[in-house]
């Protein structure tokens, strides 16, 4: 493998270590200035650092006891993928939904760029409809 593979993998390996630990401002040190999110359901890209942060921290006020297990990741020029298993308990507020208690469990696949020693860009898939699922309401006919 080459290195500038093995600086990008290791990047990342610093990058999951370092969210687990909630460690924003660290967090956004590792991104690109003209950071780039690609999320599914949006016809564009987001930018910038702070819709990464924000995203991550709507994630933490649902999810405060999230836990992220990286199962899987392999790189290839300027590019890491990774799959990640996250679990924790639905303790606040996550897209409208009240909390619910419930634990839940969801993996996502993710893409990174990288550029200059920094992520610069994203495409991360997360299971967000298997999420909502476990944190939905349960009808009352049920």
């Amino acid at each position: 493998m080459d290195t500038a593979t093995e600086k990008n993998l290791a990047l990342l390996r610093t990058a999951y270590p370092t969210l687990a630990s909630r460690d924003l401002d660290a967090c956004v040190e590792l991104l690109a200035e003209n950071f780039i999110a690609n999320l599914p359901g949006l016809p564009d890209p987001l930018y910038g650092r702070e819709i990464w942060r924000l995203g991550t921290e709507a994630m933490w006020a649902g999810f405060p006891d999230l836990r992220i297990d990286v199962e899987d990741m392999f790189g290839a020029d300027d590019k890491v993928a990774v799959r990640v298993h996250f679990r924790g308990t639905h303790r606040g507020t996550f897209q409208g939904v009240a909390a619910t208690g419930r634990q839940v469990g969801f993996r996502s696949i993710e893409i990174y760029r990288i550029e200059g020693g920094r992520i610069a860009e994203e495409w991360v898939s997360p299971d967000m409809i298997g999420l909502m699922q476990q944190i939905s309401p349960v009808p009352a006919d049920h």
